[in-house]
């Protein structure tokens, strides 16, 4: 039996768990994410017998706080009110569910007090230079908020030394997309940490496999997500 911390980025998990799965309540995300990553201490089965379970660390959930300035839409060109929007609401609930939750740990950057904007998406500025798509016929859905996380990655890195130089688990489970944490799972690993990647079925650079020791996602919609992302 090994003790295992998950550590969940925590902007991530949010935009793929509503990408794969859907729209859900505050509460439901929360009790979904807490239950998806107890299925990664299922660690294997002896023949017929009760599956072994590795014992859980902690959870680790890295995120800030949602935006709550106001950002001009250049599309509508007009002002839209992030601090009494459904989404700082729903947020913030979900934090609170989190929360309340039994070894879950907060760890929350901030957002950078400038450059909030709207850019367009990448698929609709390569249908514009394409010729597939008129500047005319653009739509508000068209463009995406953009804005800086301060604090989240660090606090990642911070946390995967302390754990490893610590001796405090055996594995880490690092629930991300591709993003630069290379440099502290090559540290981990050299503390002979097990370091694994959950990238929720999304795909990531080759390279990358030869900084962790494996990938493993847990839940059928995650995996067939990746599959179907091969196919297209």
């Amino acid at each position: 039996m090994k003790k295992v911390a998950i550590l969940v980025d925590g902007g991530f998990y949010r935009k793929r768990a509503g990408h794969v799965k859907g729209h859900v309540t505050p509460k439901e995300r929360a009790e979904e994410l807490h239950e998806y990553c107890r299925r990664h201490l299922k660690e294997r089965s002896f023949g017929k017998g009760q599956p072994v379970y590795d014992e859980l660390y902690r959870i680790f959930y890295y995120d800030c706080a949602p935006i709550s300035k106001q950002v001009y839409h250049p599309l509508t060109q007009r002002t839209i009110d992030f601090g009494k929007s459904e989404l700082k609401e729903w947020t913030e609930s979900f934090f609170t569910e989190l929360a309340k939750m039994r070894k879950v740990a907060l760890r929350l950057g901030e957002l950078s007090d400038g450059g909030a904007n709207f850019n367009l998406k990448p698929a609709i500025t390569k249908q514009l230079l394409s010729g597939k798509k008129d500047i005319s016929n653009l739509e508000e859905k068209d463009f995406s908020l953009s804005f800086q996380q301060k604090g989240v990655d660090m606090r990642i890195g911070l946390d995967i030394a302390s754990l490893s130089f610590k001796k405090q688990v055996d594995k880490i489970i690092l629930i991300a997309g591709d993003s630069d944490f290379v440099p502290a799972a090559k540290m981990a690993r050299r503390e002979g940490i097990d370091f694994i990647l959950d990238s929720l079925g999304n795909p990531i650079k080759e390279s990358l496999s030869e900084h962790i020791d494996g990938r493993k996602s847990c839940d059928d919609d995650y995996r067939n997500h990746q599959q179907n992302n091969k196919t297209n």
